[in-house]
């Protein structure tokens, strides 16, 4: 059986923090199943985090125009990106897995974290206009989304003040992973780990080690396909998914939820 391998793209600046745990955990695991791992420290690499013209080495098509996805496509093409972005699509291009471990800033990712999105996910590299979400360029590998929080779990709910975590995570989970066609799992969520017990902490982290034990074997997230939309009529969803789910309670996804309630943990739970 060959051997899978997994890449960590991490972003926390401190190694007694629980996100170094969390991504130490994952290494040690992992590399124990047999896994070749790699890791992306991105403090450590004092990775740019700004999509500029400075990503492409040599001269730009319009340089009085510059359009970044345009232009990297061309440079990726032409093997005229950075070499922290190559080495990044190196890493991306040869991984099964990718894990994305990270605090949870402003409800998102941290901005080096984004970064690496922008400027790894090239267009081209990492998707087209023909090759996007289910039909994606990345459709046989798997992302998660392994992360903390700074407030309860109470408080991510469908009744709580910071809203329902499903919606929080639909821009991340379907607009970037799912968009570039991996295979989406149900990520882990360290709820508030500032805030509770050491004791409490271990036992998270017992948590992501045993879920880690079966990882690779998960299924993923549902999306609906991208042949459920007419690309002719501005990617509506077709008549006939539509007519198929008129008289079911919930919507498809926590994005395409056609004007109903929200499909209970879509974004959370795999095959929901």
């Amino acid at each position: 059986m060959v051997s899978k391998k997994v890449l960590i793209v991490y972003a926390h600046q401190s190694s007694g923090s629980f996100n170094s745990a969390a991504k130490d955990a994952a290494v040690e695991v992992l590399t124990a199943k047999g896994c070749a791992v790699e890791v992306s420290d991105l403090y450590a690499m004092t990775f740019k985090a700004t999509a500029t013209a400075e990503d492409i080495t040599g001269k730009v098509k319009n340089a009085d125009h510059f359009c970044y996805g345009e232009e990297t496509k061309l440079a990726w093409e032409a093997g005229k990106l950075t070499a922290d972005i190559s080495e990044e699509q190196r890493k991306l291009t040869e991984a099964d897995l990718v894990i994305f471990q990270f605090p949870m800033y402003w409800f998102t990712v941290p901005a080096i974290m984004k970064g690496w999105m922008d400027r790894v996910l090239t267009l081209g590299f990492a998707f087209t206009h023909e090759k996007r979400y289910s039909q994606g360029i990345f459709k046989d590998k798997k992302a998660m989304l392994s992360f903390t929080t700074g407030s309860q779990e109470s408080m991510f709910s469908a009744n709580g003040i910071n809203g329902d975590m499903n919606v929080t995570l639909w821009p991340l989970q379907n607009g970037i992973l799912h968009y570039c066609g991996f295979q989406v799992l149900a990520p882990q969520i360290f709820w508030a780990p500032s805030h509770v017990s050491s004791e409490a902490r271990g036992t998270m982290l017992e948590g992501w080690r045993t879920r880690m034990q079966g990882l690779l074997g998960e299924n993923p997230l549902a999306f609906t396909p991208l042949d459920c939309f007419d690309g002719e009529k501005g990617y509506q969803l077709k008549p006939e998914v539509h007519e198929k789910h008129a008289a079911k309670e919930f919507g498809l996804t926590v994005g395409i939820h056609l004007g109903k309630a929200l499909p209970p943990n879509n974004q959370m739970k795999a095959g929901v």
